[in-house]
């Protein structure tokens, strides 16, 4: 493992009292060997002291609202693991207590923003954006070839029921829930080798073993940045599962349940996306049971807060008793007592409390749009909203895989794609929709702007205004006015018109806007409608939109773990994705779907090539540059202008360090230690 060791500085001392002769540090060069991380023995020995754990002193009371969970043990040390990872907070040692008021869409709708505040996974990004640190792993090492990822967990770590969190729990995740296709139907690409499962064992109860069926450095960077979390309580999910426990239907229908799949499902979900409605929420009554039994009422977690109320209207959590996290004076994380999630589907209302200042913090579906009258009232609402860059950008697609079979041959023509991309005004998107912010760019897949290989030929590629060439492409492929109303029609004769469906989670409507009047300007009917984004993302999924959007573009990292947006359907259920049945096509071996053209199966083994390269590297960079150059030939996906975002975040918020971008791609907060964050009212 190569780690990045910081030149030892003076210790930052606070106004805060010390204990136990430990200094209470703060800032990035506290002498950790990574900026705010300490493991507490390394601590302990730089400052030759011994540090006294402390504890929230509302944890009781905050652990009897988690229904089910038993009461906590007396000291603050049995609840922590032997070696608790020791943050050196941004600016001061906080302290205990408030509630953090967030705003998302809908329950798995533009709720990242919160699920990142209290998101865990095995390893995490810095702040710095590059460098790899521990988080729930102690340690990794790889073997010299990178197929053998060993991962080094704490002892002593507990779940949120103070049940013990050990390699196990990472084995069953993959073995009995990823890999049981009754749980998994469809293990996605970033959890799977060459296509066929890892093995994953247990090596110790500290100790577990990832071996791949080929060279994959970019597996530790999708433990440091991926939404899913891989790892889940085997001592409660187990015992459901047929293959773990023989009993595990007659336990289930004991309860209620139908059989043991069903009662996984119920607490585990069908996906790897950890903001499924939670038991709380699915059935009232079957939580009764469970309770009544013994079981909790939501699945245990290694987070910073567990859900005690989940409502259609919003969401309720509470600090988490059991989390493995302390500041260097020795309080356990997290400082926040709650978090208030409130659902607001509207965009307007979303802006009037934003401006009331009854929100800490929001990035997610915040538009820059809304940027002028956020920034006029910043006074008034107690916040500040800062403006960074986006890694992705809004970008277009043709349903390569329509339903109506002319227009799936009109959307395959590449210069039908290169005709709407050279008719869409992209300086007035950036001038209007941007206030001249962003940059005309085209989708290269790669985030152009930290990817060192993309040229600027191919950033630039059809995106110039030139709307006589698209028209004249449009007609050399037989778009036509035929009956001389002035539209376009199809080849055949048909009427032609573009429906765009969109949601401003993906899309700002102004970006919309004019798109759609730039194609009509040149005679393509083109009508939009706002959805929200579940009817959004369930109509793709279901191959009913013609038109597609949604902001696209991953940081190298991201590309180099997970080659799911360099083929087909070019996403997750979260993103804009085309080509649904090519996708089908390839996951059945031709039997079912529709058979993609060679430039798909072209693109596939450079995608596998890319993840199998150590970052930066000759090969690395070689085999980028060509995926980025078949991205730009193919046009499958269609950029527009890459800009700035707004970040939102209540003056009340301390220890909050602004993003260095307004993105999905680290998973929004999580790189920047939301954990050590405190409310001054």
């Amino acid at each position: 493992m190569s780690k990045r060791i910081l030149t030892l500085g003076l210790a930052a001392l606070t106004s805060m009292p010390v204990w136990a002769n430990c200094p209470a540090v703060t800032g990035p060069d506290a002498g950790g060997t990574f900026p705010h991380l300490f493991e507490l023995d390394a601590y302990q020995q730089q400052h030759n002291c011994t540090l006294s754990l402390r504890a929230n002193p509302a944890i009781a009371e905050l652990n009897a609202r988690i229904q089910g969970n038993p009461e906590l043990p007396a000291s603050v040390a049995e609840r922590l693991p032997k070696q608790p990872l020791v943050i050196a907070p941004y600016s001061r040692i906080g302290h205990y207590g408030g509630v953090l008021d967030g705003i998302s869409k809908a329950t798995e709708s533009g709720t990242s923003d919160l699920l990142s505040v209290r998101h865990v996974n095995l390893l995490r990004f810095s702040d710095d954006l590059t460098t790899l640190v521990p988080n729930v792993a102690s340690d990794w090492e790889w073997n010299e070839d990178f197929t053998e990822l060993t991962l080094t967990l704490r002892e002593g770590h507990k779940w949120s029921d103070g049940e013990p969190f050990t390699a196990d729990d990472i084995v069953f995740w993959y073995n009995h829930l990823i890999m049981d296709k009754a749980i998994t139907e469809s293990p996605k690409d970033r959890f799977l080798s060459e296509g066929k499962p890892m093995k994953v064992e247990a090596l110790s109860p500290t100790r577990v073993r990832f071996t791949l069926n080929s060279p994959r450095p970019g597996l530790t960077a999708m433990f440091a940045n991926d939404y899913a979390q891989p790892f889940q309580p085997r001592h409660l999910l187990g015992r459901f599962h047929p293959a773990i426990n023989p009993e595990a239907d007659a336990l289930a229908r004991s309860l209620g349940f139908d059989d043991g799949y069903a009662a996984l499902k119920f607490y585990y979900g069908q996906s790897d996306w950890k903001d499924v409605p939670t038991p709380l929420l699915k059935d009232q009554e079957q939580v009764k049971r469970l309770l009544a039994a013994g079981f909790p009422a939501v699945t245990p977690t290694l987070e910073s807060h567990i859900v005690v109320e989940d409502t259609l209207e919003g969401r309720r959590l509470v600090a988490n008793p059991y989390f493995f996290q302390v500041d260097t004076a020795g309080n356990q994380l997290p400082y926040i007592n709650e978090i208030r999630e409130v659902y607001i589907g509207d965009e307007d209302i979303q802006t009037a409390k934003l401006i009331a200042g009854e929100v800490d913090y929001k990035a997610q579906a915040v538009n820059l749009t809304s940027a002028p009258v956020l920034l006029e009232n910043r006074q008034q609402g107690n916040y500040e909203v800062a403006l960074r860059p986006t890694i992705g950008m809004s970008t277009i697609a043709f349903n390569l895989t329509d339903k109506d079979p002319e227009k799936r041959a009109l959307f395959n023509e590449p210069d039908f794609r290169r005709a709407m991309s050279l008719g869409m005004d992209r300086n007035r998107i950036n001038e209007v929709a941007y206030f001249g912010l962003g940059k005309p760019m085209q989708y290269t897949a790669f985030d152009a702007d930290t990817a060192p290989f993309v040229t600027e030929a191919q950033k630039s590629a059809y995106t110039e205004y030139d709307p006589q060439r698209a028209k004249a492409l449009l007609d050399q492929i037989g778009l036509k006015d035929q009956d001389g109303d002035g539209w376009r029609d199809l080849p055949s004769g048909k009427r032609f018109e573009l429906d765009i469906r969109y949601a401003t989670q993906g899309i700002a409507t102004k970006v919309v806007e004019i798109i759609s009047a730039s194609w009509r300007d040149l005679g393509v009917r083109t009508s939009m409608k706002e959805v929200t984004s579940d009817e959004y993302r369930n109509s793709q999924t279901a191959n009913d939109l013609s038109v597609l959007s949604w902001s696209m573009g991953r940081p190298l990292a991201v590309l180099a773990s997970d080659t799911s947006w360099l083929l087909p359907p070019y996403g997750t259920f979260f993103d804009l994705r085309t080509g649904m049945e090519w996708a089908r096509y390839l996951e059945t071996d031709g039997a079912e779907g529709i058979q993609p053209p060679q430039s798909v199966l072209d693109m596939k083994p450079l995608a596998n090539a890319f993840t199998q390269q150590a970052l930066g590297s000759e090969a690395s960079v070689e085999i980028g540059s060509k995926i980025a150059q078949l991205t730009v030939d193919d046009l499958f996906i269609i950029g527009t202008a890459k800009a700035v975002s707004p970040i939102y975040y209540s003056k009340k918020l301390q220890n909050f360090e602004v993003p260095k971008t307004s993105s999905y791609d680290y998973y929004r907060m999580y790189p920047y230690l939301p954990s050590q964050w405190y409310l001054e009212e």
